[in-house]
């Protein structure tokens, strides 16, 4: 009821400005006072107001916005852990995946791709880097040294 009176009295107010406004002859600014000085009375009218003064005024609402903001943060707490465990669940389905991944092979490969890190790769490179001297390696550079030559490089 309160809140009603006070939005009517903005809104006469309001409307007073534009009047005064528009007998100075500034007519775009007088209207634009009045679309504003209406709002007020406009929420009112529609319920607006009451709907916002009973969600704030109201214990119950704001136990339910403090139950959603646990909720909200329980989650993100909850995604957090996961992505630092990596997804996985508990140990037994931690370690099927670890041995899945030792078994990864490529199609072409002759040793896993996952299996050895870097230390083992480097002997096979250098392997290959010397069985490849007038074979494979060069080819694969042959298109590039063409488009170098072409531009002049």
């Amino acid at each position: 009821m309160l809140t009603s009176t006070v939005c009517a009295a903005v809104s006469a107010a309001g409307l007073g400005i534009a009047a005064l406004t528009a007998y100075r002859k500034r007519f775009l600014a007088a209207t634009r006072i009045a679309a504003f000085s209406l709002i007020p009375i406009g929420l009112v009218m529609t319920g607006v107001i009451d709907w916002v003064t009973n969600i704030v005024f109201k214990p119950t609402v704001w136990a339910g916005f403090g139950v959603l903001a646990l909720s909200a943060v329980l989650f993100m707490i909850s995604r957090g852990v996961e992505r630092r465990r990596g997804g996985i669940g508990n140990r037994k389905e931690r370690k099927a995946v670890a041995a899945d991944r030792s078994d990864a092979v490529a199609p072409a490969a002759s040793a896993p791709s996952l299996g050895a890190g870097r230390g083992a790769a480097q002997p096979a490179a250098k392997g290959k880097a010397a069985q490849g001297k007038g074979g494979a390696p060069k080819d694969d550079f042959s298109d590039i040294e063409a488009i170098l030559k072409k531009h002049g490089i």
